[in-house]
């Protein structure tokens, strides 16, 4: 269809793009790609042009795109109740909050409306608990390298200076220890700490699992100084590692007091969310928290509906996670630009001995959506009802782009 100019005189509409440079804050630096739709595992351009998306959303769009059981839920209950409020009961809370005890082994749900929020949540239940033993009782124990969110509590206890920088100086009494360092968390957890905080594996740091050992040395320490030890399974659990948390696949799972988690639990509709034990819970008394969105009618009746097709794609995980895993190896072994391959289930990273931004925009131009994170390891994060089949066209463009990167590069 050939484009029509516009009348002497007359300028052409400012494009999505331009709109966006001209009046949002420029925090983001997006890629050059915008989006129209969605179906399954790809998404789709105003072209058409079609994307098979492995980012889905950083992890928000576990079912991928329009899946028909959410689709149906939300039609129904926007037609419904979309929100009522805190003040009073609706018919969904309840039951996804007795649904989220049944499959992680805790007691008691607080709703918000994302990670972040969970994570500031979760801070204040650890802080409270420990001011109630001792007003001394107010430090957190968290790794470098970890994320946990961009408010200034979460950004407290991210352990990635270039982060917290800009807004320092931020909460007090946080000790950050390396990564499955046992003698350096030994130090840090004293009396004093109220919590520990952990990422069961490390998404924005670039895909580092804890090792069985330290998460078990780390609830032994909460244990021994009654501090609350607590799980950000934003990014690495709700199915992603093939269990419904990140902390179930330790054997003997390692319960914490404390979870919180997100990103596909209302497969993008904002929804986040406390689980804690009945210790960690009676810190926070009536009045002491609350959220105004949280928990509201259609993101919880998402949640529940999420929750029956996570239990059915479970195995499923499991099994096209291990897949794409070997397929990695087997890129890895034919190129000697890779690394390393880490990860479980659908999350898994591909870790590059090159910046890998270009390969990122290389692979939106051969129709697969990725990202680096931590500069040099390639992200995936697919949509759970990914096969085979979408693996192994991700690989065939993996080892396209990677066979480009010049040999002087590795």
């Amino acid at each position: 269809m050939t484009s029509v100019p516009p009348p002497v005189g007359e300028q052409t509409p400012p494009s999505v793009m331009d709109l966006e440079r001209q009046y949002l804050l420029q925090n983001y630096a997006r890629y050059p790609l915008l989006l129209a739709r969605g179906k399954g595992c790809y998404v789709y351009d105003p072209e058409g042009r079609r994307y098979l998306d492995f980012i889905t959303g950083i992890g928000v769009n576990a079912l991928g795109h329009a899946h028909p059981r959410i689709v149906k839920a939300i039609r129904e209950q926007a037609g419904q109740l979309i929100h009522s409020s805190n003040l009073y009961y609706h018919p969904y809370q309840g039951p996804l909050a007795e649904r989220l005890a049944r499959i992680s082994g805790l007691q008691r749900s607080f709703f918000c409306n994302s990670g972040t929020e969970a994570t500031e949540g979760a801070l204040k239940m650890a802080r409270a608990h420990g001011h109630a033993i001792s007003p001394e009782k107010h430090e957190i124990v968290s790794l470098e390298n970890s994320f946990h969110g961009r408010t200034l509590g979460a950004l407290s206890i991210t352990g990635q200076p270039k982060y917290r920088a800009d807004f320092e100086p931020l909460l007090p009494g946080v000790h950050f220890v390396p990564l499955n360092d046992l003698a350096a968390l030994e130090a840090a957890v004293t009396s004093r700490t109220c919590g520990i905080m952990l990422e069961m594996i490390q998404g924005e740091g670039g895909i580092y699992p804890l090792t069985q050992e330290f998460a078990a040395r780390a609830r032994a320490l909460a244990d021994r100084h009654n501090a609350l030890l607590i799980a950000d399974e934003t990014q690495c659990g709700v199915g992603r590692p093939g269990t419904y948390f990140a902390y179930q696949r330790n054997q003997p799972v390692i319960l914490p007091d404390v979870m919180v988690a997100a990103k596909p639990l209302a497969c993008g509709i904002p929804l986040g969310v406390i689980v804690a034990n009945e210790k960690a819970a009676a810190a926070i008394k009536p009045g002491m928290h609350g959220s105004t969105f949280g928990g509201g009618a259609l993101a919880c009746r998402v949640a529940l509906e999420f929750l029956d097709i996570l239990e059915e794609l479970l195995p499923s995980i499991q099994s096209v996670g291990g897949y794409f895993h070997s397929e990695l190896n087997a890129l890895a072994r034919k190129h000697a630009v890779v690394k390393e391959v880490r990860g479980f289930g659908l999350m898994l990273g591909l870790e590059l001995t090159v910046p890998g931004k270009q390969i990122v925009l290389d692979a939106i131009g051969e129709g697969l959506l990725i990202n680096c994170t931590h500069d040099t390891v390639l992200r995936f994060l697919p949509p759970y009802i990914t096969t085979e089949k979408e693996i192994d066209r991700a690989v065939k463009i993996l080892k396209k782009l990677l066979g480009k990167v010049p040999a002087q590069a590795s």
